[in-house]
């Protein structure tokens, strides 16, 4: 079992099978891989509520959920991105939320003041990403069409609430 989450092991058996990338800069990594995360933030009490589990993008950005809170079920939890140069971000409510916004199939952007999805009309879809579409359907679910919005109703569910969590662990190795 790669995970406890059942929908995130169902994603991870379809990952293994397919021949190309489900979305673009989406890649699984080993479940709950803290060495994602700079040496400097190994305070426990950040590393526990963190779990790290694919890379966002081809420059080394990652996804996590976030325990935001003592519940038992992950796949309720938020998701949320740390860019590679820095920025961190909430980008989905739960993992629903998260597995659209993978449909649409585009890099996520990372900076310190946003985290955004942007493809051109004439990009070409990942190879596996019809494999994808369809995989999203028999769960219920559809791409997100607007990435931006699934983004913005997270931000405004967890993100002061991510922020003022994260900013002490931050200002603890001089980030801040």
């Amino acid at each position: 079992m790669y995970s406890p989450i059942p929908v995130l092991n169902e994603l991870k058996d379809l990952y293994d099978s397919a021949r190309d990338y489900l979305a673009d800069g989406f890649e699984l990594s080993d479940y709950d891989d803290k060495s994602s995360f700079p040496q400097e933030l190994d305070d426990p009490a950040f590393l526990a509520r963190l779990i790290p589990f694919a890379q966002a993008n081809g420059s080394g950005s990652t996804y996590a959920i976030w325990r935001a809170d003592d519940g038992t079920d992950l796949a309720r939890s938020p998701v949320v991105v740390f860019g590679d140069e820095g920025g961190e971000h909430v980008v989905a409510r739960d993992f629903t939320d998260f597995l659209r916004l993978l449909g649409f199939d585009a890099e996520i952007m990372v900076d310190h003041d946003s985290a955004y999805y942007y493809r051109e009309e004439d990009d070409d879809h990942s190879g596996s990403h019809e494999r994808y579409v369809e995989w999203l359907r028999e769960r219920g679910l559809t791409p997100a069409e607007d990435p931006d919005g699934v983004v913005a109703a997270a931000q405004k569910a967890y993100g002061e609430r991510f922020r003022a969590w994260i900013t002490p662990f931050y200002a603890k190795v001089g980030w801040a």
